[in-house]
């Protein structure tokens, strides 16, 4: 097991359900459970840590000329035609 950060949210996720996996079969011991739950933790503070920058940017993103924060439904069609209201 590396003891490094994963450099992506998709790695630090994978890392997550893997701990989980091991985790919920119950075969580790003590030490080695509380060692796993730790780097849990860990893997799931980044990945939230990462959902809101995320978010974060995407606010900055929909920001309309007047510098307000718009919400629009999100439209599939609109998306995929590459449409916007700009």
């Amino acid at each position: 097991m590396s003891s490094a950060k994963p450099k992506t949210f998709e790695t630090s996720l994978e890392e997550l359900e893997r701990i989980v996996r091991e985790l919920e079969q119950g075969e580790l011991s003590l030490e080695k459970s509380l060692e796993l739950f730790e780097q849990g933790v860990k893997l799931s503070r980044d990945c939230q840590e990462r959902l809101n920058q995320a978010e974060r940017r995407i606010e900055i993103l929909m920001r309309d000329n007047q510098g307000r924060a718009t919400v629009r439904p999100f439209d599939p069609e609109r998306e995929s035609n590459g449409d916007d209201d700009k």
